[in-house]
């Protein structure tokens, strides 16, 4: 087995022993590792952060950044769970693309998507793929309601144009993710794919806090025809009831 195989029997094996932890001879016996291996990738898996060793028990455990790992996986899975019925609906509402996005360090991530059969235009929104914030519809949601330093950062960087639509003048997008903190959704017109349209609504965590966004996506010529109203009241409905908080409305902070 590969490096990569062996450090994930160490961590199964340290973390099934809890918090009592596992002592050197114990890894080695556990996971029938060479020694030097064990110690070799003990000492990575710590300075990592993954595993830590408390030097007065001589003892391994798992460490805060597994836990922050373990604790993303379950909220994104009960997220794309729960979620799940909503989006359904809302695809079978509109008939359109739905999808379910959330946070990631720089980008979003597709967790969940529904796409019409007969869908003329292919997306790039494989689940597991990222998407950029500032040219997507659930991206400005999720940016939009990200902490302040978060949203600093991520507007003050080079902004790559998609589109003759996209906008990559910081200033103008602040206004834009203000716009979206007020009104409660937002629309990519073209901004990262010509001849399509997306809106996106937050989805609340149980503390009031946007744990995702969800979204649907459409030819132009639907908002050239008759607007864009009952997309815009689909998704903000049917991200409402994902949240299972009623008519609550976005709540982060808004951006300054």
């Amino acid at each position: 087995m590969g490096a990569l195989s062996n450090g994930f029997r160490i961590i199964h094996a340290v973390v099934e022993a809890g918090n009592e932890g596992l002592p050197f001879a114990d890894v080695v016996s556990a996971t029938r590792l060479p020694k030097a291996s064990v110690h070799r990738l003990l000492k990575e898996l710590v300075a990592l952060s993954v595993l830590s060793f408390d030097p007065a028990s001589r003892v391994y455990r798992g460490d805060l950044r597994l836990a922050r790992l373990g604790a993303n996986v379950v909220a994104d899975y009960d997220l794309r769970r729960v979620a799940r019925p909503h989006l359904v609906a809302l695809h079978e509402t509109t008939g359109h693309v739905a999808t379910l996005g959330i946070l990631g360090d720089d980008a979003g991530i597709y967790i969940d998507k529904i796409e019409p059969r007969d869908f003329g235009i292919r997306l790039h929104s494989e689940i597991g793929k990222t998407f950029p914030l500032h040219c997507t519809s659930m991206g400005k949601v999720l940016l939009a309601t990200a902490d302040a330093d978060t949203r600093r950062r991520l507007t003050g960087r080079k902004l790559d144009a998609y589109t003759d639509n996209t906008i990559t003048d910081a200033r103008r997008l602040r206004r834009e993710l203000r716009s979206v903190a007020e009104r409660g959704y937002a629309v990519d017109d073209e901004e990262i794919t010509r001849g399509l349209v997306c809106v996106a609504a937050p989805i609340l965590d149980a503390h009031g806090g946007v744990a995702g966004a969800m979204s649907c996506t459409f030819a132009k010529y639907v908002d050239d025809e008759r607007g864009i109203a009952v997309e815009v009241d689909a998704v903000r409905r049917y991200a409402r009831a994902a949240s299972g908080l009623g008519g609550a409305e976005l709540v982060a902070a808004k951006p300054h």
